[in-house]
């Protein structure tokens, strides 16, 4: 199971590297979508940690939660599910004129069956997107969204506080914020 963000090996924080590249314009994206923090201050604040025990909404708000979870999904080898949940985010804010690529890019890396980085969802839900694909519009992955939102919520959400309830004060969180892979900052 997790052994915890400091106990990564090197080979995976360089794999989580290598997916901030793959995540590029997502993360910048969704950092537009959820308040930012200044960019002078990307330290972790005490304080913020009991709010993401408060709801899973709540963490992913936060920038310092949302990327301390991306780290933990990678150490759990289900990245996949948090960056399918940013891409359906980022993709309800595409302007007409780009959502049918955009749709089918989704669609061909997160949900068809050969897809490279494929989420866990039931034939029934794929067949519907696969359906609306065709005709994109902003609500054409809500409902495989929700089913991601719902797994990771009753799933890994609480095995990742599990995880941060092993870690020893602000000090080791803070440094797990300045190397996540994924927080999109200037360190």
């Amino acid at each position: 199971m997790c052994r915890g963000l400091d106990l990564l090996p090197i080979t995976c924080l360089e794999r989580a590297k290598e997916l901030k590249a793959l995540f590029g314009s997502l993360l910048q994206k969704s950092d537009q979508v959820q308040p930012r923090r200044s960019q002078q201050s990307p330290s972790f604040h005490v304080d913020e940690r009991p709010q993401w025990k408060e709801s899973f909404h709540k963490m992913l708000c936060s920038p310092n939660g949302l990327c301390l979870f991306r780290a933990f999904l990678v150490s759990e080898f289900s990245e996949e599910n948090i960056a399918f949940y940013l891409a359906c985010e980022d993709y309800k804010t595409t302007k007409p004129s780009k959502m049918s690529a955009k749709a089918r890019r989704i669609y061909e890396e997160f949900i068809s069956t050969d897809a490279p980085r494929e989420v866990n969802l039931d034939h029934v839900t794929k067949a519907l997107i696969q359906e609306s694909v065709e005709r994109p519009a902003r609500t054409c992955f809500d409902l495989a969204q929700a089913k991601i939102y719902t797994l990771m919520e009753k799933d890994c959400y609480p095995r990742f506080l599990k995880s941060l309830a092993q870690q020893s004060g602000p000090e080791r969180l803070g440094k797990s914020i300045r190397i996540c892979p994924a927080s999109g900052r200037q360190n």
